[in-house]
């Protein structure tokens, strides 16, 4: 049996492995002390992986008949290339709007979403993909969609309106307005995770090298909290809930990525400056840990079965980096906060964000800088690249398990 055939044959044994309780049948046991959702939230199945439901196998039945395949959008030729997992190769390409960032599963996973947030312009827009097809819709306009997430109920798509500062939460298939959150002191606002139980979201604030946190259900910010890379100096100051808070006036970060850890009491950050990944509290906002992984971090995917954190290093502390640079995937254990195994790119490149495929078995990750998707074996850490557009940003894997989608390149649940 030929190398592709035998993929080939993986990936449709995937896409039809839906779980008894995805067709119709009783739902998942919930364990003992799960925490109480958010109205209209799915309930949280293991308290001590809010992950459980992403595991190998746990297709929906909403992704069934969807085509197995990589969305890849190009941020500089302002397309979108489409990979076909099981031969490597691109078998569709398309136009969409300006400086396409991230492909967004929709919360009810039947829509991809490609935010174009068209960059020092006013021509914003959002794309829709029909993943059974793998074809393009009519884009809506929208302002400044660098990212995109979904409240943890599904009632709204959270547009990331990084260089307004702006949330704006809209009708998660018309895309029309329904209010906004205003993040003035978020600068670079860009990535977030949510609570375990849906109450809050931390979003990162890349030029401002601070996090902040965000009440779901009162609709406000709750604070700001610097990230600082450890050996810095630092003094405590008054922070504005009145508390005494750690700062560092001589250096600032550059937080990217942040994934929950599996029991959702503390936020894993990606710092593009620290080289490392702050560990943060969710319950006090405060920084606990640090874990160094490598130059330029950057993006972070869970594992299948949620034990690790891949973090994606991209090799530059710039964020126009020079191509071949030392990027590297790490192997963060969720229970140590350690570093298990680094795998540099052969060559040298630029490892930005993607996640990983349905079965667990592969890592993929657009080569920023070096106009390649990298596929990483996450047994073995050995690398395969891929040509495509210009400066490759946040790619999708399709389909991928999970009852519903918060948004991101499929930061599911």
């Amino acid at each position: 049996m030929s190398f592709a055939f035998s993929r080939r044959a993986r990936l449709r044994i995937l896409c039809l492995c839906l779980l008894p309780w995805a067709l119709g049948g009783a739902q998942p046991p919930i364990a003992a002390g799960a925490p109480a959702t958010i109205s209209g939230m799915p309930s949280v199945v293991d308290p001590a992986n809010l992950y459980s439901e992403t595991a190998a196998g746990k297709l929906s039945p909403a992704v069934a008949g969807d085509l197995a395949r990589v969305y890849v959008p190009n941020l500089q030729s302002n397309d979108v290339y489409v990979i076909d997992p099981a031969t490597f190769t691109v078998v569709d390409r398309f136009r969409v709007g300006l400086n396409p960032q991230h492909v967004v599963p929709s919360w009810d996973l039947r829509t991809l979403w490609v935010a174009n947030n068209a960059e020092n312009t006013t021509a914003g827009s959002l794309t829709p993909i029909d993943p059974k097809t793998g074809k393009p819709g009519k884009p809506i306009k929208v302002d400044d969609p660098y990212n995109m997430y979904f409240s943890p109920d599904g009632k709204s798509a959270i547009v990331v309106a990084e260089a307004m500062k702006r949330l704006d939460f809209r009708d998660p298939k018309t895309m029309a307005l329904q209010y906004s959150i205003s993040v003035p002191n978020c600068a670079g606002i860009n990535h977030a995770d949510f609570s375990i139980d849906g109450t809050f979201a931390i979003f990162t604030c890349e030029f401002a090298g601070t996090v902040a946190k965000i009440d779901l259900v009162n609709r406000k910010v709750l604070g700001y909290t610097q990230v600082i890379q450890p050996g810095r100096p630092t003094k405590i100051v008054k922070g504005p809930d009145g508390r005494d808070e750690v700062i560092c006036t001589v250096w600032k970060g550059m937080p990217q990525d942040i994934r929950a850890s599996p029991d959702g009491s503390t936020f894993f950050v990606a710092d593009m400056m620290a080289d490392g990944v702050h560990v943060v509290d969710g319950a006090t906002f405060r920084q606990v840990g640090f874990v160094f992984t490598g130059k330029g971090t950057h993006g972070l995917y869970p594992s299948r079965d949620g034990t690790k954190l891949y973090v994606a290093n991209r090799g530059s502390n710039k964020i126009h980096g020079p191509p071949a640079g030392p990027g590297s995937v790490s192997v963060i254990d969720f229970a140590t906060r350690k570093v298990d195994v680094t795998w540099p790119i052969p060559g040298g490149g630029s490892p930005d964000m993607g996640n990983v495929s349905a079965d667990g078995k592969e890592l993929w990750l657009s080569g920023r800088y070096d106009n390649v998707v990298y596929v990483f074996d996450t047994a073995s850490g050995a690398v395969t690249k891929i040509p495509v557009g210009k400066e490759p940003h946040g790619l999708t894997v399709w389909p991928q398990p999970g009852r519903y989608s918060l948004g991101h390149t499929g930061n599911l649940r």
